[in-house]
């Protein structure tokens, strides 16, 4: 694991995708003087931004994370995520719940 950013390997990994740092804050909302303190290993990346990174670096978020020092957080797995079913179930449920109540107030039912 790297101690420190590995900032070659990021611009390298940039760079053959035809990116560059700009991209790279553009994507994780940051300026370009914040993606230089993450590259001088002064900013700590989150998991978010990790995730971000591996999606536009087309690598996983464990390469990103080690590539970015050992403290980084590594996101956890979509697994643990609620599945895009359960997501429409429960926005189909509120949005009946929704409809019932804006009927109640208006004196519709």
């Amino acid at each position: 694991m790297a101690l420190f950013f590995d900032a070659g390997w990021f611009d390298q990994r940039l760079a053959s995708l035809g990116l560059v740092r700009a991209t790279a804050a553009m994507a994780l909302g940051l300026s370009d003087q914040e993606v230089g303190e993450i590259w001088k290993d002064q900013r700590e990346l989150s998991a978010r931004d990790v995730a971000i990174l591996a999606n536009l670096l087309d690598t996983t978020p464990a390469e990103v994370a080690e590539r970015a020092g050992i403290s980084t957080p590594v996101p956890k797995a979509p697994s643990s995520d609620p599945s895009l079913k359960e997501i429409s179930e429960r926005l189909a449920r509120i949005e009946a719940a929704l409809a019932e109540l804006t009927a109640l107030v208006r004196g519709q039912k």
